[in-house]
């Protein structure tokens, strides 16, 4: 990554710290984009663009890469395209405004990354599986929830109690999931990733760092 890149990543990370937008954290966008490499990843559906953040550092993993990217806020999705288009990735970078749970596409996809409303990654994930190529994987951030998850939340508001069950949930979703195999990983604000099932007692083949 050059000096006027990394100058440009520094800065939108500096924005979305002032403007209490979250992104990915450094240890976890680091994670993925050496995933992407790792199992050469060649298109990516990214549920929940925010600032375009992810999505840069997915395509800058390799060039070969091309991601497509939805994002239902309108302030955050102008911004997106202003990052996109100073990292010189809009040829590769698709930036669409739309709720997710509103989107269709029959393009099939290496990787599909679900980093939106916690709320809703059950339903993410069933809406958006089928657009998986049959090898592909499905990652989630944010499986920790600030250590949230699976903790004591009696000292927590009602609304936070409700989304932090839905995100056990799925987790529980994922660990009993009989078509796909998910592994955790303790890294950024926790991080899932799913793959298909070929047969019952294939091998976990899921390569990481």
């Amino acid at each position: 990554m050059d000096m006027e890149m990394e100058y440009l990543i520094h800065k939108m990370e500096k924005y979305a710290d002032e403007k209490g937008i979250p992104i990915m954290e450094k240890d976890g966008i680091n994670f993925l984009s050496e995933f992407v490499k790792l199992n050469n990843v060649k298109n990516v559906l990214e549920i929940g663009s925010a600032i375009g953040y992810s999505a840069i550092n997915i395509a800058l993993a390799k060039n070969d890469v091309t991601v497509t990217t939805i994002e239902r806020d309108k302030d955050r999705y102008i911004q997106a395209i202003k990052n996109i288009k100073d990292a010189n990735l809009d040829h590769r970078i698709t930036l669409v405004l739309i709720d997710a749970l509103d989107f269709n596409t029959d393009e099939k996809f290496d990787l599909i990354f679900i980093d939106a409303a916690k709320s809703q990654y059950l339903k993410f994930f069933n809406k958006f599986s089928k657009n998986l190529n049959d090898r592909g994987f499905i990652v989630t951030d944010n499986i920790k929830f600030h250590g949230l998850t699976f903790s004591d939340k009696t000292k927590l508001s009602r609304n936070l109690r409700q989304l932090i069950g839905k995100l056990e949930k799925y987790i529980d979703f994922l660990k009993n999931n009989k078509e796909f195999k998910t592994r955790f990983f303790d890294i950024g604000d926790g991080i899932a990733i799913s793959r298909r099932r070929i047969n019952k007692n294939e091998k976990n083949d899921i390569k990481n760092k």
